[in-house]
């Protein structure tokens, strides 16, 4: 009986190096091939659209848009390729936002090489693939993210990065630099948290930033630290 043809899939992050380990672990396994790559949002949706792939491995911190809108995008074009998220933010705040804008799993960044391709296989048995962490939140998940129209958690993934910068004193051209971003973009971002955040000057982005950068460096520190 002939074997069944490998899972096509595409590989969507802006860090070549990490599509290159994704490439090398995938090799591994002989149901899945990797068809094409793309490191921005656009190159993307034409990789897309010129190989088809049954899954897409998906990245939220896209070097020009956020993987939050591909996914929206992708399936507002009638897309149903499978879609696979990877990315490095936490998962309890972006799992629930990647699954309701029409993803099938997360994955942190971390935790690939142990559970990637279990998530795939999963995927695309048609299942939902996400942490035991974040299953509770899937019973009631929370309302859509477009209803969010305020405070952290309505930030996408590359507004809470920017935050996160902001709170380590970065400038608008040290921001720009680190995420390959103009520094209209970055200004663009810097506005849409204002708003979000409700805030009435820049000084006040500024302190919540600072709050913000501390409770995530906090979160990161092992139990003793915080005796």
């Amino acid at each position: 009986m002939p074997a069944a043809p490998a899972h096509k899939l595409l590989l969507v992050d802006d860090h070549a190096i990490v599509r290159q380990g994704l490439a090398a672990l995938l090799a591994r396994e002989t149901d899945f091939t990797v068809v094409a790559e793309a490191g921005t949002y656009e190159e993307g949706f034409a990789a897309l659209a010129q190989h088809n792939p049954d899954c897409v491995i998906l990245d939220l911190s896209l070097r020009d848009r956020s993987g939050l809108d591909w996914i929206r995008a992708a399936r507002a074009d009638g897309i149903t390729a499978k879609i696979l998220v990877l990315s490095m933010h936490d998962e309890i705040t972006f799992a629930p936002k990647a699954l309701q804008a029409g993803a099938q799993g997360y994955v942190m960044k971390d935790q690939a090489e142990e559970t990637l391709v279990a998530a795939l296989r999963h995927v695309l048995a048609g299942q939902t693939h996400v942490s035991p962490a974040v299953q509770p939140l899937l019973v009631d998940p929370p309302p859509a993210e477009e209803k969010a129209t305020r405070g952290i958690e309505s930030l996408t993934a590359r507004e809470a990065e920017i935050l996160y910068a902001i709170g380590g004193g970065l400038t608008t051209r040290e921001i720009a630099e680190q995420f390959n971003l103009s520094g209209r973009t970055v200004d663009v971002h810097r506005a849409n948290i204002k708003r979000k955040l409700d805030c009435a000057s820049l000084a006040e982005v500024l302190i919540k930033a600072a709050d913000y950068k501390r409770t995530r460096d906090e979160s990161l520190l092992p139990p003793q630290a915080h005796l």
